[in-house]
Parts: C-alpha cells; structure tokens; sequence
C-alpha cells in the first residue's frame, strides 16, 4: 500500500510527490504517455533539449518558489523576449517604445502615448457609449486599431479557432502597454530555465516515490484505486466522472518539429505570426532557451518547431480549457462533485480546468502543505 497514488507526472504531481515523500509518505506516480514530466518533458536532439509539448519559460516573483525550484536544479538567465512577424515586418513584444517606434516611428513616451490615445478614442466614439461585447471591440478600446491589426487579430483568431467578433471581451481584459524601451515580455523579477532542461527537474521532484509509465489509471481504475489510502488526480475532471454532464471543451496544439542545418535559424527562441498567410502561431527555436553567445554557434545544428492551434478532438492532447459560458457551468457542476471526495486531490490545469502558468502550480502545492500537517 501507498500513501498516495498520484495520477499524472506533470508539475502537480511531481512537487506533490516531493513534498509528500519529504514527510515520509510513500507515492506511487503513474502515466499514461511513455515518459514522465508532463508538459514539461525536453527530448535532447543534436544536443539541444526539445520541449516537446510547447515552449516552458519560468517565471515568479515569489522568493520562495524562486529558491524551491534553484534548490533542486540551478536555472539559467534567459528572458523572454518574443518578436511578431507581420507579413515580413518584425515587432518587439510585449508592445513597448521599440514596438511603437517599430509600428508609428515615434521615439519618445510622449508621442506614443498620444498615439495610443488618438486610435483609442477612435474605438470609444465607435461604441458610443455602450461597453465592448467581444474580444475585438474591447482590444481596440485597450491599444486601438494598429496593433489590434497588425498584432492581436490573426493571432488571437488562429489561436481559438473563432473570429475575434464571436469570442468575449473578458478574454482580453487588460493589454501590457508599455512607454519604455524593454522587450523583457515578463515583469516577474525572476525567470528562467532549468540548467540541462526540465527533465533534471522532474528527476529530482520524484527522487524517492516510485513510478510508472505507459500507465492508463482507467484502464484498470479499481486495481489502482486500492494501491493507496488517497488519490492525487491531475487528469481530466469530466474522464475521472466518467463524463457524468457532458465533456468539457478543450483547445490543443500540434507541432511540426524540424531539424535544420544551420547553428542560427531565427536568432531568437519564439517568434509570433500575427497574419493570416501562415497557418502556424509561432515558431519556436529551442537552443536559445539554454545557449547563448558563442555557444548558439558551437552547436552546428538547429531544432525549431510550428506550433498550430486547433480544437481539440478525442485522442488529442487537451491544452487549454474554453472560456465559455458552457464550458463554465459544466465545469462548476464536476467541481460540486470533487469538493465532496474525502480521499481525492484534485490539481492542474485538466483537474481543475483552468490555465495555469508553473510557478503558480508549484506556489499552490507548498500552500497546501503549509495548510494542512496531515498531507
């Protein structure tokens, strides 16, 4: 018998296993895919780690979890500084002076500001006086017209699947505009990747529990169900219920990998397409996560990968919950359900339907344990 079984390898599984272990619990950790890490897991090709499921950048301001995770593997210093292509011409994210220099030629605060005001008012006559209904009409409130056109529009509409008219404001409540020159596109004041990639930190918040891969828990749910007094469960909240009110709605993403034979393929590590003649979000270009300098040059290789968006079907990989009234209230009703479970522990982005960036994951799990002795 175990203390707990712990459904999923991701970050919630993983820090709940370290944390339960460091108290002298027993954890047994299963998955259904062929590897552990979740999300989180790099495959090293040509020498570079390869974040197979989509681009992982840490980032916190809180000390504590900052400390946590150095304590384990040593990160590294790289900033996020995505670019947007525009039909060829390049912007600096977040927006910022270079992306106002970039967009109108503007070089100081001032002028930028006055801008940003002249196409906002632009959107606010256009209302006349109501307030926005959907994510298009609130975007131009927030940063008016040429950005929305340039920046916001396709992306946001290949990201959903859906026009930017038929998905709601609240989507896009607030817009990072910023009147200095700095294309850091995070403000937490600490951020990074783990030395050696994500696996090393998986490895070392599951030292000591022991593991299971190629593991389907409803494959034989009853025979894993008795292995342990309790269950963490960071899958699907509708699959644990066996889809009792419907399923929940999901977006995913799938990528085209590709190794190329040159050192330097797009000079940075994510690069946005924000129009519509490219099917593909972004392009991700792995070795900047972890090279540097001459480094990027001493590895004669490349792997970069297009990420697509799409709607999720079954058999696919669920990334992104559907922010929706629908979605919503299906989901309140499986909630209903798990807060009622005594011996269950439900944590993630898939168990409790909402998009969850790392460090808030890991924040949570050490409350939990800060919360409650018996854990």
């Amino acid at each position: 018998m175990y203390d707990y079984l712990i459904v999923g390898s991701g970050l919630f599984g993983a820090t709940f296993a370290h944390l339960a272990t460091q108290r002298g619990k027993r954890c047994l950790v299963i998955d259904k895919r062929p590897q552990l890490g979740g999300n989180l897991y790099c495959e090293e090709i040509e020498g570079i780690h390869v974040h197979k499921y989509g681009a992982h950048i840490f980032h916190t301001n809180s000390d504590r979890v900052w400390q946590f995770v150095n304590s384990l593997v040593p990160f590294n210093r790289f900033t996020n500084s995505p670019v947007a292509n525009y039909h060829g011409q390049l912007y600096n994210l977040p927006f910022n002076m270079n992306t106002f220099y970039q967009m109108w030629g503007v070089k100081t605060p001032a002028e930028a500001a006055a801008k940003i005001e002249e196409q906002k008012a632009e959107a606010k006559a256009a209302l006349n006086g109501r307030e926005p209904e959907n994510l298009e009409e609130q975007a131009l409130m927030l940063v008016g017209r040429d950005i929305f056109e340039r920046l916001i529009r396709c992306y946001t509409e290949k990201q959903w699947g859906r026009k930017c008219t038929e998905l709601p404001a609240f989507i896009i409540k607030r817009l990072p505009v910023r009147l200095v020159y700095d294309n850091n596109y995070f403000s937490d004041r600490h951020q990074g990747i783990p030395e050696g990639g994500y696996n090393r930190l998986i490895d070392k918040l599951l030292e000591g529990s022991d593991t299971q891969t190629d593991t389907d828990f409803f494959a034989d749910r009853e025979h894993w169900e008795s292995m342990a007094e309790k269950i963490v469960f960071t899958g699907k909240i509708d699959e644990f219920y066996g889809y009792r009110f419907g399923k929940l709605n999901y977006r995913t993403v799938s990528f085209e990998q590709e190794v190329i034979d040159t050192p330097n393929y797009q000079g940075n590590a994510v690069v946005n397409y924000t129009d519509d003649t490219v099917a593909w979000t972004r392009i991700i270009e792995h070795k900047h996560f972890e090279m540097f300098g001459q480094q990027v040059y001493d590895c004669p290789k490349t792997v970069i990968s297009r990420e697509y968006s799409t709607e999720w079907l079954e058999g696919m990989e669920p990334y992104y919950p559907v922010n929706d009234q629908r979605n919503g209230d299906l989901y309140a009703q499986y909630a209903a359900l798990a807060a009622q479970e005594k011996d269950v522990i439900f944590g993630g982005r898939l168990a409790e339907y909402r998009y969850y960036d790392m460090a808030p994951i890991i924040e949570k799990v050490l409350e939990m344990f800060d919360n409650d002795e018996s854990l």
